[in-house]
């Protein structure tokens, strides 16, 4: 996205344009950090694994997953993973989703309900994590299943990959 501002020069009346390129907000969180024991010739080596929910807050929000010697690395390396697999949500006016959509990652299942205006985020875990970076800002979910954190939270980005615009069925032949 391109912004341009028109910027006058006091007495000379000459007219420049200034453009600059905005870029969206990103906000992580991270979802998970677990430690990540395995036994080697000469003992044990220890690394870390994080999971990272990055979203602009407008409709994009991406699932990142990273590991590395260092908490701090694997952070960094699930934050670009994210930002690999972003995905867009089309976001109704009370910002919500146009129709209820249900997602199901191995043995997690999603069921995601659009809500009125006012209700907020209705969900827990790592699901509540991935709709709020995403701007859903009313809407209910329930997780069936497992209780895995990654497993859930893949399953959300599944369920909201499948909302296709409402744009489509608002189109008439």
């Amino acid at each position: 996205m391109v912004s341009s501002e028109i910027v006058n020069e006091g007495k000379s009346n000459k007219i420049f344009r200034k453009t600059r390129k905005k870029y969206p907000k990103w906000t992580k969180r991270v979802v998970k950090v677990r430690r990540i024991t395995k036994v080697i010739k000469g003992g044990k080596k220890l690394r870390f694994g994080a999971v990272v929910v990055i979203g602009n807050g407008n409709g994009q929000v991406g699932l990142g997953v990273g590991k590395a010697d260092d908490v701090i690395e694997a952070v960094k390396k699930a934050v670009n993973d994210g930002k690999r697999e972003l995905i867009s949500i089309p976001l109704t006016k009370n910002y919500s989703i146009p129709y209820v959509v249900t997602g199901k990652y191995g043995a997690a299942n999603v069921i995601i309900k659009p809500a009125v205006a006012g209700s907020g985020v209705l969900a827990g875990g790592s699901v509540r994590t991935v709709l709020e970076l995403s701007g859903i800002q009313n809407i209910s979910a329930k997780q069936l299943g497992c209780d895995n954190l990654l497993n859930n939270a893949r399953a959300t980005v599944v369920a909201l990959k499948s909302i296709k615009n409402q744009n489509i069925f608002n189109k008439v032949n």
